[in-house]
């Protein structure tokens, strides 16, 4: 078999990439931290995902693309979409491309395991994924970064994540993915071969002062942080999955994929679409969702490690009842009076935003806001609402869960050919040769003021810490 044209090595170039995690009005929103702004009376704001479409350069999902994604797919969109739950995207249209024409893409999304269960904010994408791969017929990859979840904890052992990677893989088959089009891994125990050669070539791409620019490193970042942005990038490229796609690089190189994702890891993808431009291999695809908010409120998302601020898929119905009525921040008023006066806000309030992710029906939903913001519902009426549909998806979910025996994670886990609809045509993929050397084509756009800012200060540290050795080389040839 032909193997993949390897173009000539350039790294990305600073001014190529994204801008940093996106921070401006105070909120900060990058892979490890989400907040919303603080308010002059001290009060987090919601998040603002305008301010982040902007900072990060991506495109809404309009009732135009939606229209098209029914017309082409013959499926109406998910409730997540038709809400902008699922609010963002990058070359969603090409996909769409690919479904119209009938050409062969997969979809790709991962899990970062840091407990032993996972919270409902965990099962959001992965329910979106699902749907995804089951309308649009498309094989799925699913990487669990137990690697990364190793490097960014000063805690955690590598044995405790390679358990919770067990534990959180059966979370995520309880979802109900198809096993003959899903094949789940672990960054532990996949790296080697050709996916382990892309993460070479995405890392000889990424400069230290591009991963501390865009990701926000220091000089007391330890190494494994800042090489893990190649391994993530590398499950981006369909010939890291030889078992899937085949052996021939030159095409599985072109195959692309969408990976539906929360916007905060989209800093990742940015560099992964640059170095994908420079590799002459296909971009991702991305759509993104919102955060759903912990039980404290806006400006913030639920924690594994803070139980207060998270619904677990484990949840007894009677805990979730417990935790709506000690936790969930309400838009309502302090008295029953003065709601039923006023009404409430339904869009600070915990239980409406959670409903609006987990109540699929329309109808009911929007009669839900109407009566809340007009003060015929009170807040322990909608709270018990909330608390009976999280029951409902968490029950239901522990009933699959119990059902997932280890035979079954390692049916999963096994690399193995997978069945789709277009896997035949995998064979009229054409090839993209390699070019020249220079700059990334298709590269996402310029650095903003803000990054430029980062990496000119960098540059300064990086001259002054230059011309201190040359003066200590100085004093020593003297003495």
């Amino acid at each position: 078999m032909a193997s993949a044209p390897e173009a000539p090595t350039a790294a990305i170039p600073a001014e190529a990439v994204g801008d940093a995690p996106a921070a401006s009005g105070g909120q900060k929103v990058d892979p490890w931290n989400v907040s919303g702004e603080v308010g002059t009376d001290g009060k987090v704001k919601a998040i603002d995902y305008k301010k982040i479409v902007d900072e990060f350069g991506t495109k809404l999902i309009d009732d135009a693309l939606l229209e098209r994604f029914e017309r082409v797919t013959g499926h109406r969109p998910h409730h997540f979409l038709r809400r902008q739950i699922v609010f963002s995207h990058r070359d969603l249209d090409l996909i769409l491309d690919r479904v119209e024409k009938k050409q062969p893409f997969f979809i790709y999304t991962g899990r970062g395991p840091s407990s032993d269960s996972m919270h409902v904010g965990h099962a959001i994408p992965f329910q979106l994924t699902k749907w995804l791969s089951d309308v649009l017929d498309a094989p799925l990859v699913i990487m669990m970064t137990d690697d990364e979840k190793f490097l960014f904890s000063e805690k955690r052992t590598v044995e405790e994540v390679q358990h919770y990677t067990r534990e959180n893989a059966k979370d995520i088959i309880a979802i109900g993915f198809n096993p003959e089009r899903t094949f789940i891994f672990s960054d532990y125990d996949y790296m080697g071969g050709n996916f382990y050669k892309n993460v070479t070539r995405v890392a000889k791409r990424i400069t230290l002062n591009t991963a501390k620019a865009v990701f926000g490193f220091d000089d007391s970042s330890n190494i494994g942080k800042v090489h893990f942005a190649s391994i993530q990038a590398s499950s981006s490229f369909g010939n890291s999955f030889p078992h899937i796609f085949g052996e021939d690089e030159a095409k599985t190189s072109q195959i692309p994929c969408l990976i539906p994702c929360a916007i905060d890891q989209d800093p990742y993808f940015r560099v992964t679409r640059d170095c994908a431009a420079g590799l002459r291999y296909a971009k991702p695809s991305l759509i993104h969702s919102r955060f759903l908010d912990a039980l404290q409120g806006p400006g913030s998302k639920m924690s594994a490690s803070i139980d207060s601020s998270a619904i677990f898929l484990n949840d007894t119905p009677k805990q979730i009842q417990n935790k709506m009525n000690k936790y969930a921040f309400s838009g309502g008023k302090v008295t029953a009076e003065e709601q039923r006066a006023e009404g409430a806000d339904p869009d600070v309030d915990v239980s409406y935003q959670y409903l609006r992710f987990f109540l699929e029906d329309d109808e009911e939903l929007a009669k839900i806001r109407e009566d809340y913001r007009t003060g015929k519902m009170l807040t322990g009426e909608i709270k018990k609402r909330c608390a009976e549909e999280l029951a409902k998806y968490c029950t239901a979910f522990q009933e699959r869960r119990a059902k997932v025996d280890e035979e079954t994670v390692n049916l999963f886990f096994s690399r193995r050919p997978l069945s789709w609809g277009l896997a035949e045509n995998l064979k009229s993929v054409p090839i993209r040769e390699a070019t020249t050397d220079g700059p990334a084509e298709g590269a996402d756009g310029k650095m903003t003021k803000n990054q430029l800012k980062k990496l000119e200060k960098q540059r300064q540290i990086d001259e002054k810490k230059a011309a201190k050795a040359k003066e200590k080389e100085a004093a020593k040839a003297s003495a």
